[in-house]
């Protein structure tokens, strides 16, 4: 049996971690460096950490402070935010990162999955679909959320791992922030498309959500949250703790 996985999310905007509604409403958390620590001690699987306004400033990734992050951890971590090229990914992976998110970048320009694939490997290249649902239709955003493409979200997600990624990070935009739970339709769609593993993003609100994800959704890899976590609605020790009593295999 697989085993699911736990995975914080670090939402920075201007050097510090931040939170919001639907994309919406920021908030001011804390230091990346300090939560990364936090989460590599706490029993984190991985780590996730996304410049979520180098795209729509139209700059490359804070490479600074994720090189502090990456030097202060002991899990695998994922870097996205403002990847256009391979040379970002390049760039970002010599700042320490394990895998690389792309999203707007392979929106604008699909060929960048295959690129990177071609030369880092299928493992280190996730594609992030920010999805919401218009006019009943799964739809795919880029500009951190603010841009509607207009592309059919899971012909879209299916096209990018025939690209060459090696994994799928859903964001549900609809349920983002709001802790009701996660979009277990949309990931049982997206799930039913892909082959490769597929982390669920956006809802979480209790340590029940994670249960009723695995229990739901038995090939979803893993779970991801942010503000459950940063502000200690949940901790890891004890989620984990839950997950293992209902059955769900995880790394304690």
């Amino acid at each position: 049996m697989i085993t699911k996985r736990i995975i914080p999310c670090l939402d920075v905007k201007d050097g510090r971690v931040v939170k919001g509604v639907n994309f919406l409403g920021l908030n001011d958390v804390s230091s990346p460096v300090k939560l990364g620590k936090y989460y590599s001690d706490s029993g984190a699987d991985e780590l996730v950490f996304y410049d979520i306004t180098a795209s729509s400033d139209g700059r490359k990734l804070f490479t600074d402070i994720l090189t502090k992050v990456a030097e202060t951890i002991f899990i695998p971590l994922t870097v996205g935010g403002g990847i256009r090229t391979t040379e970002d990914f390049d760039r970002v992976l010599k700042c320490g990162a394990d895998k690389v998110s792309v999203n707007s970048g392979a929106i604008e320009n699909p060929e960048l999955i295959k690129r990177a694939a071609e030369k880092y490997g299928n493992q280190c290249v996730v594609i992030s679909a920010d999805v919401k649902r218009i006019e009943g239709e799964y739809r795919i955003f880029s500009k951190g959320g603010r841009h509607d493409t207009g592309m059919e979200a899971i012909s879209w997600i299916k096209h990018c791992v025939e690209l060459g990624a090696g994994e799928v990070v859903v964001n549900s935009i609809d349920t983002d922030g709001v802790k009701k739970g996660f979009d277990l339709p949309l990931l049982k769609e997206v799930c039913s498309a892909v082959s490769v593993p597929v982390i669920a993003s956006g809802g979480a609100g209790c340590k029940e959500d994670f249960v009723a994800l695995f229990k739901e959704i038995p090939d979803i890899d893993a779970g991801l949250a942010a503000s459950i976590f940063h502000f200690n609605e949940v901790s890891i020790p004890d989620l984990k703790q839950l997950l293992a009593k209902n059955n769900i295999n995880v790394r304690l």
